[in-house]
């Protein structure tokens, strides 16, 4: 038994090269991006307003001598920190997909 790939023929799509999401094909995608769009502010501001709630309550509990809870409050800002930072980069990346999937 031999296998062919002369009946492996592409879809017209994919021969065409053109590949590319079709956002409009989706029912309410203008809603779906406000929503999204809302949801990544909240994360950001909540962050912002975590790394300075946490870095105040570092440095209280540090010149007090309280070290476990400037230990919890130092990871409180870490965690702020890499919420923002994966929000920031979960845009730029998706970004870079729909570029790189356009020159395809």
């Amino acid at each position: 038994m031999t296998f062919s790939f002369s009946r492996l023929q592409p879809a017209g799509f994919l021969a065409s090269g053109n590949v590319f999401p079709d956002f409009g094909a989706v029912g309410g995608s203008n809603e779906l991006e406000s929503i999204i769009g809302a949801l990544l502010t909240i994360v950001l501001i909540l962050s912002v307003l975590m790394i300075v709630v946490s870095a105040v309550i570092w440095a209280i509990g540090s010149a007090n001598g309280h070290h476990q809870v400037a230990t919890k409050a130092r990871i409180g800002v870490w965690t702020a920190l890499g919420t923002a930072a994966l929000a920031g980069a979960g845009i730029t990346w998706m970004n870079w997909l729909i570029t790189l999937g356009g020159q395809l």
